[in-house]
């Protein structure tokens, strides 16, 4: 059996406090209730992936590209040409 510190705010201690007078447990059978409860629930706090917040995000219009990145001689052509003035 492993021991471990633990530091509980303000908030957390007098929850632990109303949870052993309440249940009559120790504060070692709270603490291990409630670890074995947070287990059960974990598939409540799936972790996010990138991909879940880059769907999420607003990308909007593009840039100030001027042609697709799948025409890149086209892109390169037209800013030349308007650096030396001239339109094609």
């Amino acid at each position: 059996m492993a021991l471990r510190t633990v530091r509980l705010g303000p908030d957390a201690e007098q929850a632990l406090r109303q949870i052993v007078r309440t249940t009559g447990l120790t504060v070692s059978g709270a603490l291990n209730r409630g670890l074995l409860v947070l287990k059960e629930n974990l598939a409540q706090y799936r972790a996010e992936t990138a991909y879940d917040v880059y769907a999420r995000l607003d990308l909007g219009p593009g840039g100030d590209a001027i042609a697709p990145s799948t025409d890149v001689k086209k892109g390169v052509r037209a800013a030349i040409a308007r650096k030396v003035g001239r339109k094609r």
